[in-house]
């Protein structure tokens, strides 16, 4: 080995040799260029030929190195050619929040040209009931329970919701619940379909006969006004604590409620017991009958109102209907037991 090479060697400076297309070679030829920068310029003529040698090294193995580190390029697509746009990545993380709050928010109705509740007459609004889908409990019903009886009627009764019952045959309180209540009308002279008419707040069965969510009563509120306001009752009886409190917008207990006239879309409304909480607890049937006695003389006073054209005042500012509370109420005692037997 000649002297130079030698010292050439030593200093790290001497020729590698690698194959042709050879990747490696590239990458030392790199370290070897900027070894050679980080030692800054050496002289002499052993210095120049191995400048030399180098620079024919990497002019031989650059372009094949190039060309086997890095792939050939795609051919540009013609202008009018989109199928690149099918081989996009999708992109998941955009809709996975908006089927899930698909899923979880409440069935609306989009039909904007759909007429509004409070336009519908009858028949328009039983099939907008029967196909309604404003809330979660219409993919659990048998069916929708949309009302029974007079529809001219002066007694429009009203119920929380349907219960297992109601909702396989489509008419609100039968069973054990509805046999009693006819008993309750019939102590009045009334009978179902006979200026009766009967509805409940929700039009649909809650799961396990549980209550009704807020959201339900809000979604289904309009179908009840809408049936308030075709048949133009002159009193309304709130059957149990839910339908009482629903009507008249409040958390008060049935006990606070009773005994008072309230009213809703500016009907009066009497407080009561549910049938089915009356089947339950016998000793309330008492209390129940106050309650229709009640009933009986506020619808009596409605209908003078009525007549005299004069529209029905609250028993908190009528002294008239506060005496003939206390009358009822007096009337009720002697008859509790032989009309709730």
């Amino acid at each position: 080995m000649a002297l130079h090479e030698s010292a050439l060697e030593e200093l790290g400076l001497a020729p590698q040799w690698v194959r042709r297309g050879s990747a490696t070679g590239s990458a030392m030829l790199q370290d070897e260029q900027h070894g050679v920068t980080a030692q800054g310029p050496v002289t002499g003529d052993g210095v120049t030929h191995a400048h030399a040698s180098s620079d024919a090294v990497r002019a031989e193995a650059s372009p094949a190195a190039a060309a086997g580190a890095q792939p050939a390029a795609p051919a540009a697509p013609p202008e009018d050619d989109f199928t690149w746009f099918d081989d996009l990545p999708a992109q998941p993380s955009s809709r996975v929040p908006a089927r899930a709050a698909e899923e979880s928010a409440p069935h609306e109705v989009s039909d904007a040209a759909a007429p509004p509740v409070a336009a519908l007459d009858w028949d328009a609004l039983v099939a907008r009931v029967a196909g309604c889908e404003r809330c979660r409990l219409c993919e659990k019903r048998t069916q929708t329970v949309f009302g029974v009886g007079d529809r001219n009627a002066d007694w429009m009764l009203i119920g929380e919701a349907p219960g297992e019952n109601e909702d396989r045959q489509g008419e609100p309180f039968v069973g054990q619940a509805g046999k009693l209540l006819d008993n309750m009308l019939s102590s009045l002279s009334l009978a179902r379909g006979t200026n009766v008419y009967i509805a409940n707040v929700l039009k649909c069965r809650p799961p396990g006969n549980r209550n009704p969510e807020p959201d339900e009563v809000a979604r289904c509120e309009p179908y009840l006004q809408r049936q308030v306001a075709l048949v133009k009752p002159k009193l309304i009886v709130a059957l149990g604590r839910f339908a009482a409190q629903s009507l008249l917008k409040t958390e008060a207990s049935i006990s606070s409620l009773r005994g008072r006239v309230h009213a809703y879309e500016g009907v009066p409304v009497i407080v009561t017991y549910h049938p089915a909480y009356l089947l339950r607890s016998l000793h309330d049937k008492a209390k129940a009958w106050q309650d229709l006695c009640l009933a009986r003389d506020t619808w009596r006073n409605a209908a003078a109102s009525a007549a005299d054209g004069a529209g029905p005042a609250s028993s908190s500012a009528n002294p008239a209907t506060d005496a003939a509370t206390a009358a009822a109420t007096e009337a009720a005692a002697g008859a509790a037991d032989s009309a709730t037997a």
